[in-house]
């Protein structure tokens, strides 16, 4: 009888320990780290490492070596003014990183000598040390070494002055010619009244004959037109195609060869050719694709970081930090 207690007593205790076992929560699966690319070996100084960069000054006509962070605090206070809200520098300088990294691993480096970039807008980003302060100082050291990635690459990080309220595919905003980044989507941009008048809304008037070179120099060999129109638009509603007579342009090629800081963008409200003259109005400043600044400035004087205005314009990337 005894015997026969204890082992009843043994399977219970068992059966209790097997229930516990089968109801113990499984550790939690700790989130998988993004795969970080590898710094261009050209500009590796080690694991860990801050790189260093060789500069071509395009106003001094000499290639300067500076580490990279030096060459990032003088292209946000040139991409930006330096009163702007701390975080969105800090926003700018985490693009900066991304934008010269992606630019050595695809370009190789500069077209100037043997350099890795260099300060001509054209080529690269704006860039002005003598406007480096506090404020600039305190946004890139907040980020240090800190870029942008998707799936183990270096994001192409566009960015724009204004979005007039959407901001652009690669597609319709810069008419990319490769697969559309899934990174890069239309989202709704907030922007800051403190933004200039001619970004929020512009109007622009070109004559016959500025309309004929810009097309001449896209090779579009017509000698007069007498209609103009728009013929497309993408999903942010920008213009991706405009017509004249049958004859049909990109849209953004032409807004680079008319002149960007005339056609300020390609989010047209209005386009009218009459008595000899091409009348275009529109809302926003730049291509559109990517980060809006000022939409980035109303977001910092909201109180968001960087990391968030990141992640707002960006979508599905990682930031990582290359370098301590």
């Amino acid at each position: 009888m005894f015997r026969k207690r204890n082992f009843a007593i043994i399977v219970v205790v068992l059966l209790v320990l097997t229930s516990c076992a089968r109801t113990r929560p499984e550790p939690l699966a700790q989130p998988k780290q993004p795969d970080k690319p590898a710094i261009p070996t050209k500009i590796s100084t080690g694991s860990n490492a801050e790189p260093i960069l060789k500069v071509y000054d395009k106003d001094k006509g000499i290639v300067d070596e500076m580490g990279f962070e030096d060459y990032i605090a003088a292209v946000v206070a040139g991409e930006m003014k330096n009163d702007w809200p701390v975080q969105a520098l800090a926003a700018q300088a985490i693009i900066a990183r991304s934008f010269v990294l992606n630019f050595i691993v695809e370009k190789g480096g500069s077209r100037y000598g043997n350099a890795d970039v260099s300060t001509d807008i054209e080529e690269a980003q704006a860039w002005n040390p003598s406007a480096v302060n506090d404020r600039v100082k305190e946004a890139v050291r907040s980020t240090r070494g800190q870029v942008i990635v998707y799936d183990g690459h270096f994001a192409n990080t566009w960015f724009h002055a204004h979005s007039g309220g959407m901001t652009a595919t690669a597609k319709e905003g810069l008419n990319y010619k490769e697969e559309e980044p899934p990174y890069i989507q239309v989202v709704r941009s907030q922007e800051s009244d403190k933004a200039p008048a001619d970004n929020k809304a512009w109007e622009a008037t070109f004559s016959e004959n500025e309309v004929l070179r810009a097309l001449h120099s896209l090779n579009v060999n017509i000698n007069d037109f007498d209609t103009a129109e728009v013929v497309a638009r993408g999903p942010s509603g920008r213009a991706t195609a405009i017509k004249f007579d049958d004859t049909v342009v990109s849209a953004p090629e032409l807004r680079l060869m008319l002149g960007s800081t005339k056609m300020r963008s390609t989010l047209l409200t209005s386009l009218v050719y009459k008595n000899g003259q091409l009348t275009i109005k529109g809302k926003g400043y730049g291509h559109g694709v990517g980060m809006s600044q000022w939409g980035a400035y109303k977001m910092a004087e909201d109180g968001r970081t960087a990391s968030e205005i990141i992640n707002y314009y960006y979508k599905g990337i990682d930031i990582v930090k290359m370098w301590d």
